[in-house]
């Protein structure tokens, strides 16, 4: 998870580039925070996605082989 000190960062380059524009420094702080911010994001859904198991009405598991390849994956590591 992103820490609060940079989503507050992140929130303040934004206003700021909407009220009065950034440095090239700023902007360059705000793409890497961006970029971080969405690395976490991506990382959190695929954790999330890897946690689901699809069930039929009749209580058969059909969850994609693909998925179940990626869980198989990850209990290794």
């Amino acid at each position: 998870m992103l820490s609060q000190e940079k989503l507050a960062r992140i929130n303040t380059l934004a206003n700021k580039s909407k009220s009065e524009g950034l440095t090239s420094k700023e902007k360059e702080e705000q793409q890497q925070l961006r970029q971080e911010y969405l690395k976490n994001v991506r990382q959190s859904f695929k954790n999330q996605l890897q946690s689901v198991t699809v069930v039929d009405p009749e209580g058969n598991d059909v969850t994609p082989e693909k998925l179940k390849q990626a869980k198989a994956r990850n209990q290794k590591h």
